[in-house]
């Protein structure tokens, strides 16, 4: 399985997080970010023991858009 790296916070401190990639096989995103610890947070969303939550600011989001540009035009 290969990952593809969409993208790393420009802004992150010490360049290693938070960090989006593309797992073209699953067709599916993973993220990279701070877990949420913050139980007033987390009693806000319905989160299964099998998962996790973690945060990604919101500049992160046009890594996402980049992959939809793709998927578009090949040639990009």
């Amino acid at each position: 399985m290969a990952l593809r790296k969409l993208g790393k916070d420009p802004e992150s401190p010490s360049g290693g997080s938070p960090t989006i990639y593309l797992d073209g096989e699953k067709d599916s995103y993973l993220v990279q970010g701070l877990k949420v610890e913050d139980i007033e947070r987390l009693g806000q969303m319905d989160v299964p023991g099998h998962e996790s939550v973690v945060e990604i600011p919101r500049r992160m989001v046009q890594f996402f858009l980049e992959v939809k540009k793709v998927d578009e035009d090949p040639d990009v």
